[in-house]
């Protein structure tokens, strides 16, 4: 059984570094070709195993693609995007493992995904209507928006809808640890989709389901779309007391 830290961090401490790493992780759409040190990696996926699981199962597995692995993965992935573009009946060749998204949008839902996709392209400026733009701007989830490493996080498909939430826990923890660490993250549900191409690139088995993809490296700070930074609704909006 593994012991409890013997030191642990104070309170007053670690709630203002738990706090700033949560206020600073912002889903950075632009990264700097700054190496990440293995070991930084190891240590954050270590820590972010100390996430709840349902009867702890630790339901997640990680592949971690950086050089030649990450390049390779990014052309082919672009060269399949590339191609649903010019027919779409391919796209019926790829299929998400679970929806992430749902079939029908309602609101407030749909008004609060219009008002973030029409932010982000406003400041690229990328005007309604123009596909080419849309197209390589989405086109930039598949080249891990430049970041040295990615991530790609799969489950084994035996295991129940309870393990994603499980897994998001997780996946929360993974950001977190970098952002202690100085690096910046965006989480890709785009990658999805392209499944068949991924999971046999990283050498998953056939008993794997692909859960996302995480982008990881140091922010280019230069990039305008960094500047992004996404609304929250008050926690009054969505709380409800019962006394």
């Amino acid at each position: 059984m593994n012991a409890h830290p013997a030191n642990p961090t104070p309170l007053n401490q670690a709630s203002q570094t738990v706090e700033q790493a949560i206020r600073s992780r912002v889903s950075m759409r632009a990264f700097t070709q700054q190496t990440v040190d293995k070991q930084t990696i190891a240590d954050i996926l270590e820590l972010a195993a100390r996430a709840p699981s349902g009867t702890n199962t630790q339901p997640w597995k990680t592949y971690v693609l950086q050089g030649a692995s990450r390049d390779t993965l990014v052309d082919k992935v672009c060269a399949a995007h590339d191609a649903v573009r010019a027919d779409p009946s391919l796209a019926q060749q790829y299929r998400e493992a679970y929806d992430y998204y749902p079939t029908e949008w309602v609101s407030p839902f749909i008004d609060r995904r219009r008002e973030n996709g029409w932010s982000l392209y406003g400041l690229l400026g990328i005007t309604k209507g123009d596909k080419d733009a849309m197209h390589a701007q989405h086109q930039r989830n598949y080249r891990f928006f430049d970041a040295p490493v990615g991530l790609m996080f799969t489950l084994d498909r035996v295991m129940g809808r309870g393990s994603l939430l499980d897994y998001g826990m997780f996946i929360q923890n993974v950001m977190l640890a970098a952002r202690a660490r100085g690096l910046h993250t965006c989480p890709q549900a785009a990658w999805n989709g392209f499944s068949s191409i991924i999971l046999p690139h990283i050498g998953a088995s056939d008993s794997e389901m692909l859960v996302c993809g995480l982008a990881l490296g140091y922010i280019d700070e230069a990039a305008p779309v960094n500047t992004f930074y996404t609304p929250r609704v008050s926690a009054a909006d969505f709380t409800t007391w019962l006394d």
